[in-house]
């Protein structure tokens, strides 16, 4: 499949999905407070005062959708935060569906990560779920790097995903691949980033791809 299809494919495919929670899982809504739970306790290993310690000025939320993970993980964290999807009508959503809250969101910006350009040093906390296998290696190595830059002092880059057990699983539904950790790994690293906490996400069902959570500085 050429470049410009897997990802044509896949904006065609997330404009015919509902703008609902369940939409955004793929029909698994219900895992989604398991899901903003284990993501809320790996987060705050990192935030607070002190030495090191990554800052709550300022969020961004790659792969937003409507606002899920900004709604109930990093609104309650961060001061102001920026959403980030291909998907205009999600975005659209989003401002109804975030509420009251939503008024500290800074920036709705609809573009596919390969294109975003994050701003230099605005981001205490770049979250990045369930979004990297809509990226080739490549793009996925140079929106790293443009991460790195757009971080504050002690910020970090985490990224949330779906794991393969060995090698590259293409998805043609989504247009999508899902990558092993080892290749996931490496593409982080070829980004000049270095891991400097990971774990699984457990609790979710056993049908479905393990998910690990990769905190990157």
């Amino acid at each position: 499949m050429s470049e410009a299809s897997f990802y044509s494919n896949a904006e065609g495919y997330w404009r015919e999905v509902p703008s609902t929670v369940d939409g955004m899982l793929g029909g698994y809504g219900s895992i989604s407070n398991i899901d903003l739970n284990g993501s809320k306790a790996f987060l705050q290993k990192f935030l607070g005062e002190g030495e090191g310690k990554t800052g709550t000025a300022c969020a961004l939320d790659c792969g937003a959708g409507i606002g899920r993970i900004t709604k109930r993980l990093l609104l309650p964290l961060f001061h102001t935060v920026d959403l980030v999807d291909v998907t205009q009508e999600f975005l659209d959503k989003a401002k109804t569906y975030l509420g009251e809250e939503g008024k500290r969101v800074g920036n709705y910006f609809c573009s596919g990560l390969q294109d975003f350009l994050p701003e230099d040093g605005r981001y205490d906390v770049i979250w990045i779920q369930w979004v990297i296998g809509h990226l080739t290696d490549d793009h996925l190595v140079e929106f790293l790097r443009r991460c790195q830059s757009a971080l504050r002092p002690n910020g970090l880059v985490v990224i949330k995903d779906n794991v393969a057990y060995e090698g590259v699983v293409p998805d043609e539904v989504d247009s999508s691949v899902c990558r092993d950790l080892k290749i996931v790994r490496s593409l982080v690293g070829r980004a000049g980033l270095r891991i400097v906490h990971e774990e699984q996400q457990m609790d979710f069902p056993k049908e479905i791809y393990q998910v690990h959570t990769l905190a990157l500085r």
